[in-house]
C-alpha cells in the first residue's frame, strides 16, 4: 500500500509544474495544458483523500471537477482557435492587443 504522502507529494510536484508553466509559457496552447496539470493535480489530491478517508464524497467532486474542465477545455479551445484566425500566432502578448 502506497502511504498518503506520496500521492500528495506527487500532486503537490504537479501542481507546481502547471503553475510553473502558466507563469514561464508564451503559447497559449501550453498555458492551456498547465492548467489542465493543475486540475488533474488537484483531482489526484481529492481522489487519495477520499482513498484514505474511505468516503465516496471526494471522488464526486472528482467527477464535478473533470466535467468543468471538460466544458473549460471545449470553451478555451474555441477562443484559442478565433485568437489564432484573428491574429495567426498563439502568443499571448499578441492576444493582449485584440482592443478594437
Amino acid at each position: 500500500m502506497i502511504p498518503l504522502a506520496w500521492y500528495l507529494a506527487l500532486s503537490a510536484v504537479l501542481f507546481t509544474i502547471g503553475a510553473a508553466g502558466v507563469l514561464i509559457k508564451r503559447n497559449a496552447i501550453a498555458m492551456f495544458m498547465c492548467i489542465e496539470l493543475m486540475l488533474n493535480s488537484v483531482n489526484l489530491t481529492f481522489v487519495a483523500f477520499s482513498s484514505f478517508f474511505r468516503d465516496v464524497s471526494g471522488q464526486l467532486i472528482v467527477f464535478i471537477v473533470m466535467t468543468v474542465a471538460a466544458a473549460e477545455a471545449a470553451v478555451g479551445l474555441g477562443i484559442i482557435i478565433a485568437i489564432f484566425r484573428n491574429r495567426e500566432s498563439l502568443d499571448v502578448d499578441d492576444a493582449s492587443i485584440l482592443k478594437l
